[in-house]
């Protein structure tokens, strides 16, 4: 039996209004209990997983080495530092550029992955005049297809760094 008009509009401002309620039940559930915003969306994220540590970060740091959801890895950004220190290995810019390159394969490997799965790349330098020698180094580690990317010049990096770059991995699972 086809709607009329009248019902069709009906159905919609109920389903709209039963979206409005669910909505304004949830926002009050986090706020009534008292967690942060991002402690609430932790505990009620059962899909959000951390992955296998690298050792690359120290255990200071206030995030993860990456994140799982779904079918993508989410890497944090990674800077050209010894692992497990927040020192640079910036000796030359190449030397800092490979480092943040063997971070990331590090992280990779700890998780089953290579350097093949990752599906989009950010980079971001501290001076735009070292993008030719970052791409030398960075096409190091690829074979067509390349993944997807995007560079920009920031107004410094953490720890004085001269690249960061984060990552975004098709699980292999």
């Amino acid at each position: 039996m086809a709607l009329s008009e009248e019902q069709r509009r009906q159905r919609l401002a109920a389903a709209l209004k039963e979206n409005i309620k669910r909505r304004k039940h949830q926002a009050h559930a986090r706020v009534s209990s008292n967690q942060p915003a991002s402690e609430f969306h932790m505990t009620h994220n059962p899909k959000m997983l951390p992955i296998k540590s690298a050792g690359v970060l120290t255990g200071t740091l206030p995030f993860s080495e990456g994140i799982k959801v779904g079918g993508l890895i989410f890497l944090s950004g990674q800077l050209g530092t010894i692992p497990g220190s927040l020192v640079l290995n910036n000796s030359t810019a190449e030397a800092e550029f490979v480092q943040v390159m063997e971070n990331i394969g590090a992280v990779l490997m700890a998780n089953g992955l290579g350097y093949g799965d990752i599906v989009k790349c950010t980079v971001m330098l501290a001076d735009m005049a070292d993008w030719p020698a970052f791409n030398a180094v960075y096409l190091r580690y690829f074979k067509a297809p390349l993944p997807a990317r995007s560079a920009f010049g920031v107004n410094g990096l953490a720890l004085g760094a001269r690249a960061e770059v984060e990552c975004i991995v098709a699980s292999r699972d």
